[in-house]
Order: C-alpha cells, then sequence, then structure tokens
C-alpha cells in the first residue's frame, strides 16, 4: 500500500470513527461493500450486509452507549489496516460499564470496508 493510500484510507476510517459516535448508520454504510461481514462484539457471532449491520446496531445502540476513538493506524497488508482504539461503553444511564483498548482489523476492496475483525 502507497503512503497515499494509508493515508486516504487512515482519513475513511478516521470519518467511520466519527460517524459511529454520531450514531449516522447511513454514513456508516455508505463506506461499507453491500455484503460486508461485521463482528458482532456485543451479542457474539456475525452479521453480514448493510441491513443486519443496520439492524445491530440499532438493537445496540438502544441498549448501551459505545464511544470509539482511534489512537493509531498502521498497515497489516495490502488491504488490512488495524485500528488502535479506545472504547468505552456506557449504560443508560451514563454509568460506564466497560473501558479498554482493543483493535480493529478492517480489509478492504475497492475503497469499501468488506470486513472488520476485533482483537483484544
Amino acid at each position: 500500500m502507497s503512503p497515499q493510500e494509508f493515508a486516504d484510507r487512515q482519513r475513511q476510517l478516521a470519518d467511520l470513527y466519527a460517524a459511529f459516535n454520531g450514531r449516522d448508520i447511513p454514513a456508516l454504510l455508505a463506506s461499507m461493500a453491500s455484503n460486508v461481514l461485521w463482528p458482532n462484539g456485543w451479542e457474539g457471532g456475525t452479521v453480514r450486509g448493510h441491513d443486519q449491520v443496520r439492524d445491530y446496531w440499532t438493537r445496540q445502540w438502544a441498549q448501551i452507549e459505545p464511544t470509539v476513538v482511534p489512537t493509531g493506524f498502521s498497515a497489516e497488508s495490502d488491504d488490512h489496516i488495524a485500528v488502535r482504539v479506545h472504547q468505552v461503553v456506557r449504560d443508560s444511564a451514563g454509568t460506564i460499564v466497560a473501558e479498554r483498548a482493543v483493535t480493529h482489523v478492517y480489509r478492504f476492496v475497492d475503497d469499501l470496508v468488506a470486513e472488520m475483525e476485533i482483537r483484544d
């Protein structure tokens, strides 16, 4: 991956996190392949495609308030970017129920997120 491609992907992912924290599902889905494979970090397993991702986030955000802030980016291969994040999860009353650093790894196809993996 060229330095320019890495910079473009880093900006795209920063925008994705801003959209997630802003609960902007249309903006999030616009950056994803139609058959995206996404981890269900809240209930377990994975979801596939825009409809399942939308349903997952809608359920999740009705119960908890996660905020995820990127703290570092690294290229793992030509189509994989790892993002170190600081994650804070609050319950509906605003109490912090979880706070930790994790790594999200994204696979891109044609400038769209095709898959995301969560690594502890």
